[in-house]
């Protein structure tokens, strides 16, 4: 489907799979687009569960070329331009999803910078999430500011605004931090981790052994989340 956006003013591709069940909105890695994580594989191991109708998935392209990752832009605009993408999610793309699968909370997750952008989301609007699946994610964008710093950067730096939040607001959530030993953004996620215990957030920290920071780790243990998820 290419979904247009008036907040973008722009055509985004959301890749939809399923005919029915839970809604999950799953995010590309670094650069990627709607169609990634069908086509690395990770689709293709909850195949029962979505032909099955107990999951629908919703693979929305990102505008990582228009913000993090743009070479020209200066950091005051990469950063605006990614709150105009949150802003597209959360006031066009989940009400779309609301509305076709009938339901008030969503699941979100994510692979490596996929996993930021699904953390950023469900702790900026955990009303509208009930499962976090994080995958190898990295949850700091300061490294992309060159020292730029303003609300944009606060309000979308889950390192930040999540020291300052109240921790009840997620007690309904399920949160999976998934990483392992040779994970070259295990830290991110042993300091996801500790911020969210500091915090009293329940939430599940998964490691798991001899995988590096790939899709061959994040195919393997995405099925698992999913069932708890469910």
């Amino acid at each position: 489907i290419s979904f247009y956006s008036h907040i973008l003013n722009r055509n985004i591709d959301v890749l939809v799979m399923g005919h029915w069940g839970k809604p999950l909105l799953l995010f590309p890695t670094s650069m990627g687009n709607a169609y990634q994580n069908k086509d690395f594989g990770l689709i293709d191991t909850v195949r029962d569960k979505v032909n099955g109708g107990e999951l629908k998935v919703y693979n929305v392209d990102s505008i990582d070329f228009q913000s993090f990752y743009s070479k020209e832009l200066p950091p005051n605009i990469k950063i605006y331009n990614y709150s105009l993408y949150v802003r597209f999610l959360k006031d066009e793309l989940l009400p779309w999803i609301q509305r076709e699968c009938n339901v008030e909370r969503i699941a979100v997750g994510g692979c490596s910078f996929g996993a930021f952008h699904a953390a950023n989301f469900a702790f900026k609007y955990p009303n509208s999430v009930y499962s976090l699946i994080c995958m190898s994610g990295a949850y700091n964008i300061k490294n992309f500011m060159k020292g730029y710093f303003d609300d944009n950067v606060y309000f979308n730096n889950p390192v930040d605004f999540m020291q300052n939040t109240e921790s009840w607001k997620f007690n309904h959530m399920k949160i999976m931090l998934g990483t392992s030993d040779w994970d070259i953004c295990r830290q991110d996620n042993v300091e996801m981790s500790q911020l969210l215990a500091s915090k009293g957030i329940n939430h599940q920290y998964d490691e798991q052994k001899w995988a590096e920071h790939d899709w061959r780790l994040w195919n393997r243990v995405f099925p698992h989340y999913i069932s708890q998820m469910m």
